[in-house]
């Protein structure tokens, strides 16, 4: 499949909170994998036999840290689920 020259056209659905919350999950893992060793970050620094083909890792980084706030705020603006104390009651009574 050819590389998109645009985004007119392309469509999807919204992420859900699972999604968000996976998304978030490998950013955690890709800045833990930065700060740990760099050997397993989503960047690899150093490209053997590529002369001036590597990463700063300051700046990635800060685009990780970007990428977590963007995702949190997303989660923060989906809809919550709402559960009056009657459903919770009543459910409580059926596992009893």
């Amino acid at each position: 499949m050819a590389d998109l020259s645009g985004l007119d056209g392309l469509a999807g659905d919204d992420l859900g909170e699972v999604q968000v919350k996976a998304i978030l999950n490998q950013i955690d893992l890709d800045i833990a994998n930065l700060v740990r060793d760099g050997k397993l970050a989503a960047l690899k620094y150093n490209v053997p036999g590529a002369a001036g083909r590597g990463g700063d890792r300051a700046a990635n980084l800060s685009a990780l840290l970007a990428a977590r706030k963007h995702y949190e705020d997303l989660l923060r603006a989906l809809p919550a689920e709402a559960c009056s104390r009657a459903e919770f009651e009543e459910s409580a009574r059926r596992t009893r």
